[in-house]
């Protein structure tokens, strides 16, 4: 786990613990909230502090879909979805990695609900930080319950 993903991971943990009133109010209002809301919470702009994050949607992204999470597990969630009898069908996974923008937002809510609101919160802050088609391949492997390479050729950008 990167520092960036201890930081997301202890954020989470802090912020939005669903024991504590603020911990509830904080992550429904996420869940609920556009981006100007989101981007209205004194918390939210710790997080970005701590992380460097200096974009808007970005941000909004990150905590809305952290907000979704109930539940810290050690496995990804692709690794959650996927598998011998996948929670996520096939389909709908090869539809969720080739989904942009708020497509990409809205079912990746899903999943994390169709998940059981449980998965490696770091692991999830990372790939939101920095999504892209090497994110998209590991994600892959995950659902498929093959351990990623720990780095793609050049080929595979």
């Amino acid at each position: 786990m990167s520092d960036k993903g201890k930081a997301i991971l202890k954020w989470w943990s802090a912020e939005l613990e669903r024991d504590t009133a603020h911990g509830r109010r904080l992550a429904a209002t996420l869940r609920r909230a556009g981006p100007v809301a989101a981007m209205s919470e004194p918390k939210v702009h710790e997080l970005a502090r701590e992380l460097g994050i200096k974009d808007a949607e970005k941000l909004v992204r990150l905590v809305s879909l952290l907000a979704e999470v109930r539940e810290n597990v050690p496995q990804t969630l692709a690794k959650v979805l996927g598998g011998h009898d996948p929670d996520l069908s096939q389909l709908r996974f090869q539809k969720l990695m080739r989904a942009e923008g708020d497509e990409l937002i809205n079912g990746l809510r899903r999943a994390i609900k169709i998940a059981g609101h449980r998965c490696n919160v770091a692991a999830l802050g990372e790939d939101l930080m920095f999504w892209s088609d090497q994110t998209r391949m590991t994600w892959c492997f995950h659902y498929f319950g093959a351990e990623a390479p720990n780095q793609f050729s050049e080929e595979t950008h």
